[in-house]
């Protein structure tokens, strides 16, 4: 028996040590294995343990700035705050008061204060956020509601791009999501590759508590900051736009305006807005996303005749002392009429058909001076067949009417061709630029932020030359006269003492519903390209505005020259541009006397100065101080001209303008703001609003003047004049 027990233990031993034996080679066959694959079930060993003892975070990269020509921040990466409340019961630090913490944040937030208790109250909850209002809040915020010292309040930091101008050249700039991880237009979307950033890190061994190991060496990878973008808009300028046109939105109610301001010697554009425009700080109220005065194309209306005039003077066709029958004219089977419903205005030259407009003088000079293949090969110098190129995404080309003899016509007036702002901006740059036409741009210079290193830059690009520079100055005479000259249309837009030359435009839209194009009062796209001062051009200024919404006895020209007169001015003053020839004290001549500034002194010591030089002053209002004065000091007078003097009044009343000149209303009209319409030439004969009747700024006013001797009729009528629709015909006509 004890044989037999003896047996069956060492079988068992065999047994224990076989099957041990067998566990032993399986685990080192699979340490084997494990040791040659690193890896278990697919899991990679290295990476867990490196996941586990070694620490990563991240270091944060800034996307690049957008700048204007002075360094002024446009868009920006800033940090922001949202507001997290802690509703815990187990923390020491929550919210104990809902309804106390709600009502001192709301203010702040702008919430309503049964919509924060409602989330302050919350059951189960470890912390919550409070919804719109309390995300991406500013420091000045964050540290209006930290003195607050409400319980259960804290702030998770987070960068966020942020626009401190708010509602400025919207759509150049364009702008991001909050976060940044999206950019959505403009050149926040067209440089997004120079602009991005990318997030750096540093790495390092830890133990289980996340401190470092000692003696371990980091990984460092530098984060990459975006390149900064350096603009050619000037912010004194564009604000200036930006809240002239606001005005005009709230007063008019158009369905879009459009603005540039350029240098004409560069091609750099200082401004540029349209309306509707938006702020992108809250780019979900956005209901324009379209930048018209690049992505829109348009009959330009009679701004188009400049360019006409200009190859004419060129070819040595153009004879503007020539004489001409104003009205209608016809083309085959259709005619073209004059805007004032085809009467014209008789037999007259074409430099007064082109001070008044004439449809007819730019249909006889693109088809009988001209001839339709050299008007458009100008039509091509002007770069009206190409987009300008312009550093701005989504620029559209132009459609130019060019198939039948009539379109030679209609375009060389403003009809039937579409064409954009901007290319009107760069061919008005031949015209103030002697010749050679400048390629317009936005983008100055992109700067390495780190380095400071420049990786792009835009020069000045002449483009082109399509006209000599004799050509450039006689355009540039006509221009003037347009604004200055009795029988001109562009009246409304003359600035005293500056030389205005420009060129009024009123174009035709085509009926969305239909064959033709709308009718009726300000169913039009109103506009002006003017240049300035007219001797050495420093500026353009084009204004756009499409269908205001103007009272029966208001010209489409009001909220035009509005807009362009206060940015023109404006921006004249602000670049120290002289608004006269100046003299010194020793430079006195025998036909001229030099005046004196009075701004800001006594009225009587300024009545006592002008009437010791024998100038008439003209005192407008009762009140005290000189608030404003025309001519301003330092500038020459001729014999007998008039010196307007506005008083620091609340009401002024309308002066006995009989025998005036139109130099001496015109001031008037500057000083009072005045809309002023003018019939005839010389002086003063009539004038709509009879003398020592209150008059309030904007108020219109029409004036009629003659010669000596000359007789005019007694009629008042704005000088725009809507065209006369006619049923059944194949007429074309368009107004101005």
């Amino acid at each position: 028996m004890a044989v037999s027990k003896l047996n069956k233990m060492n079988v068992r031993a065999v047994v224990v040590l076989i099957v041990f034996l067998l566990i032993f080679s399986v685990m080192v066959t699979r340490v084997g294995y494990i040791q040659m694959k690193k890896a278990v079930n697919g899991h990679e060993l290295e990476a867990i343990a490196e996941d586990r003892w070694t620490r990563k975070q991240t270091i944060e990269g800034k996307r690049g700035t957008i700048y204007d020509r002075f360094g002024g921040a446009l868009a920006e990466e800033i940090p922001s705050y949202t507001i997290e409340a802690i509703l815990d019961v187990n923390s020491r630090n929550r919210v104990e008061d809902p309804r106390m913490t709600a009502e001192k944040l709301a203010p702040i937030v702008d919430r309503p204060v049964v919509e924060l208790e409602r989330l302050l109250s919350q059951e189960g909850r470890f912390q919550v956020e409070l919804g719109p209002g309390t995300k991406n809040i500013s420091l000045e915020k964050k540290r209006e509601i930290e003195n607050l010292n409400l319980q259960g309040i804290n702030f998770r930091k987070e960068p966020r791009r942020y626009y401190p101008s708010q509602t400025f050249a919207s759509h150049v700039i364009g702008y991001t999501e909050r976060d940044m991880s999206k950019a959505r237009m403009g050149l926040e979307s067209s440089l997004n590759n120079y602009l991005v950033k990318e997030d750096g890190f540093i790495q390092y061994l830890s133990d289980r508590k996340g401190i470092k190991l000692p003696n371990i060496d980091e990984i460092i990878e530098l984060p990459k900051n975006g390149f900064d973008i350096y603009l050619t808009l000037d912010s004194n300028i564009q604000m200036a736009l930006e809240q002239v046109m606001s005005q005009v939105e709230e007063q008019y109610d158009p369905e879009r305006i459009m603005a540039v301001v350029a240098d004409p010697k560069t091609g750099e554009i200082l401004a540029m807005s349209n309306r509707p425009s938006f702020n992108p700080n809250f780019y979900e109220e956005i209901t324009n996303y379209t930048n018209y005065t690049v992505s829109s194309r348009f009959e330009p209306g009679s701004t188009m005749k400049i360019f006409t005039l200009a190859a004419a003077i060129e070819e040595g066709v153009y004879e503007g002392d020539e004489y001409y029958q104003s009205g209608s004219y016809q083309i085959g089977g259709r005619r073209v009429r004059d805007h004032n419903q085809g009467m014209g205005w008789g037999q007259i030259q074409f430099d007064e058909g082109f001070q008044r407009s004439s449809n007819v003088a730019y249909s006889i000079l693109a088809l009988e001076k001209l001839g339709p293949d050299r008007l458009f090969h100008y039509i091509n110098e002007f770069g009206f067949r190409n987009t300008t190129g312009i550093d701005l995404p989504n620029e559209v080309n132009s459609l130019i009417a060019d198939s039948y003899l009539i379109d030679a016509a209609t375009t060389a007036f403003g009809q039937g061709t579409a064409i954009t702002p901007i290319q009107q901006i760069q061919a008005v740059t031949a015209i103030a630029n002697g010749g050679k036409m400048m390629k317009p741009f936005v983008i100055d210079r992109i700067i390495d932020p780190n380095t400071g290193e420049v990786i792009e830059s835009t020069e000045p690009e002449i483009v082109g030359e399509p006209i000599s520079s004799t050509t450039a100055t006689q355009v540039l005479e006509l221009m003037e006269s347009v604004v200055d000259s009795p029988a001109g249309t562009g009246k409304p837009y003359y600035i005293e003492g500056f030389e205005i030359a420009g060129k009024t435009g009123t174009a035709e839209i085509p009926n969305p519903n239909g064959g033709g194009y709308l009718s009726g009062h300000g169913q039009y796209i109103y506009s002006f390209l003017g240049v300035a001062p007219k001797s050495d051009p420093q500026l353009i200024v084009y204004v756009a505005v499409d269908r205001p919404k103007l009272d029966l006895h208001e010209p489409g020209a009001a909220p035009v020259s509005q807009i362009f007169t206060t940015i023109m001015k404006h921006s004249l003053q602000y670049l120290n541009i002289s608004p006269s020839a100046t003299v010194s004290q020793d430079d006195l001549v025998e036909e001229g006397v030099l005046t004196k500034s009075y701004v800001g002194e006594s009225i009587e010591s300024a009545k006592a100065y002008f009437r010791e030089i024998g100038v008439e002053a003209i005192v407008l209002g009762s009140g005290d101080k000189v608030e404003e004065q025309l001519p301003i000091g330092s500038t020459m007078l001729i014999p007998g001209e008039k010196v307007m003097i506005a008083t620091d009044s609340n009401t002024y009343n309308m002066p006995n303008i009989k025998g005036w000149s139109l130099r001496d209303v015109m001031k008037l009209a500057t000083i009072l703001e005045l809309n002023a319409n003018f019939i005839g030439s010389g002086f003063v004969t009539k004038q709509s609003i009879p003398s020592n009747q209150t008059v309030e700024k904007g108020d219109y006013i029409a004036i009629e003047l003659a010669l000596p001797n000359g007789v005019t009729e007694d009629v008042f009528f704005h000088e725009e004049v809507e065209p006369e629709k006619i049923e059944g015909t194949e007429e074309v006509v368009q107004i101005d």
